[in-house]
């Protein structure tokens, strides 16, 4: 693209808000930039808990509207991404002494209506939000909520004893990371110039325009792009981008909040998740994960600035480890962790008092003052990502009358365009196509590509034409694909956002992919590049 030339959007930010924006805006006919600092999903998008859900909680918070329109989307998202998002059954333990986080507009109300609970949550009342949970959002894939023995099922068994009776209701995964790049991928395709590791480094308006300075991080190298209308999706450095980019006079800002998570061995053999209650109020997952583990989350604590990196304390992790072995027979210990993330979710500063009853709903405001249009968009989550980004078009329309209408609805991402159901009929086809393959292998490729995995494979009737085998299943191949099609630049890329096999490979594995994917780079984008 040559520097002079305008585009209608240029976006700041490659996580899912950045990216669903980008998206959505290149097929309404826009032309769009978007830049991130780091690798796409870098920060908070690549450190969720990993789910499509409608927010069972927020119905506390009288939060009706965003958990409908998540419990909508959690279907029209399904039907667009069946091979890297997949129905889960949620296991929700009941017992007397649940109690409601102090804070909630709930727990005020049913405190002064029955004084006598002293906060505890009544069994009525949750089977009274499941009811809407299952209700409120249209659901027509998902079954809906019914009761559990566990005195008598699989789910009890890792359970103690204490715990008679559960609550059982849908919601949906998602490989959060992995949504980002294919929102990335698909709006590349569209059009849009997708720029990873390019830090804007000032954005003003001239002569009603944005002039935006960037410069790429390999390389060191300093470029303009002009544009109509600019979007902050900078996600956790939102403020940052309004006050010291733009240089903004807003007064909106953003609360920092970080969630953490642990990843530790497998802790029981079935397939469904755990929602636990604690006694404090708050709540946490119970999640299998990748086959051989089980992750437990999330944790919520105000963090002070963005630039400070996100780990779990240890205080976060004992918390895990205390809420998790309320609930298992055999405690959770520090031993059981192979793996910890962290990240800072960017909610609204609506001044609520704690981290945990900071609105997670989303808000976006623009700013007209200086001529050129500024969109700011505030918090979000993962599963509302589609409608955040229609909204933001809403936003943005106005301002360009030849836009074309709403579209993104059930159209599938790059390697989705298969029945919700066919994953079993792809794994077979793929295993068919290449015998080398065997179940586990095949699975992973299907569930992270879809129908594009037999793309990645065509031609390979051994797998020696693969080319070299970093570890576990990951082959040359396949990173040449990410690398060519999917933006990564890095080991860490590779093994830790477009997939997780970092829960695999070996750190000399990983050293050694890390040197081929340099010495690769190196040859496709010059030597800096690879820096």
């Amino acid at each position: 693209m040559q520097q002079d030339q305008v585009v209608d959007l240029f976006i700041i930010g490659g996580g899912i808000n950045g990216c669903g924006i980008a998206r959505d805006a290149t097929g309404r006919g826009l032309t769009v930039s978007l830049a991130e600092m780091n690798d796409l999903a870098s920060a908070t998008s690549s450190a969720s808990t990993k789910l499509f859900h409608g927010g069972l909680r927020y119905l506390e918070y009288f939060e009706v509207r965003l958990v409908r329109e998540a419990l909508i989307e959690r279907e029209t998202l399904l039907t667009a991404m069946p091979h890297i998002s997949w129905p889960m059954r949620f296991v929700l333990p009941y017992h007397k002494d649940m109690r409601f986080e102090g804070e909630t507009p709930t727990s005020k109300l049913l405190n002064m209506v029955m004084p006598w609970m002293k906060g505890r949550r009544p069994a009525w009342l949750i089977r009274f939000g499941l009811f809407l949970y299952d209700n409120l959002g249209g659901r027509k894939i998902l079954p809906g909520t019914s009761t559990v023995d566990l005195k008598a099922g699989p789910e009890g068994k890792p359970l103690q004893d204490r715990f008679a009776k559960a609550y059982e209701y849908s919601d949906c995964w998602i490989e959060d990371s992995r949504l980002v790049v294919l929102n990335a991928r698909d709006a590349a395709a569209r059009g849009a110039e997708i720029m990873v590791r390019t830090k804007v480094l000032s954005a003003e308006r001239v002569d009603g325009q944005w002039q935006i300075l960037l410069e790429n991080r390999d390389t060191g190298e300093q470029f303009r792009r002009h544009a109509r209308m600019l979007v902050n999706a900078g996600g956790p450095w939102v403020g940052d981008v309004i006050r010291n980019t733009v240089r903004s006079n807003s007064q909106e800002s953003v609360r920092l909040v970080r969630g953490s998570h642990i990843v530790t061995k497998k802790l029981y053999d079935h397939d469904k998740c755990y929602f636990f209650q604690g006694e404090d109020g708050r709540i946490i997952f119970a999640i299998p994960y990748e086959t051989d583990f089980t992750l437990i989350g999330t944790t919520d604590a105000d963090h002070p600035e963005p630039g400070i990196k996100p780990v779990c304390t240890d205080q976060e992790r004992d918390y895990l480890l205390k809420f998790a072995s309320g609930y298992f027979k055999k405690p959770v210990t520090v031993d059981d962790i192979v793996w910890s993330y962290s990240g800072v979710r960017p909610l609204y500063n609506d001044g609520a008092k704690s981290a945990t009853a900071a609105t997670r709903d989303y808000v976006l405001k623009v700013d007209e003052t200086g001529g050129a249009p500024l969109l700011n968009v505030f918090g979000g989550k993962i599963t509302t990502y589609r409608k955040l980004a229609e909204h933001a078009l809403e936003k943005i329309v106005p301002h360009f009358p030849a836009a074309g209408a709403a579209w993104t609805a059930r159209v599938p991402l790059p390697g989705g365009n298969f029945p919700v159901d066919g994953v079993e009929a792809l794994v077979r086809d793929l295993m068919s196509a290449h015998p080398y393959l065997d179940n586990r292998w095949a699975r992973r490729l299907v569930k992270a590509y879809g129908t594009e995995a037999a793309d990645l494979l065509a031609g390979a009737t051994r797998v020696e034409d693969l080319g070299i085998r970093f570890g576990w299943n990951l082959t040359e191949r396949e990173v040449n694909w990410l690398i060519d099609k999917e933006y990564a630049r890095s080991a860490e890329d590779v093994v830790w956002r477009r997939s997780k096999l970092g829960l695999r490979l070996s750190a000399a594995e990983v050293a050694a992919l890390e040197d081929w994917i340099r010495n690769a780079c190196s040859a496709r984008y010059g030597a800096a590049a690879a820096q």
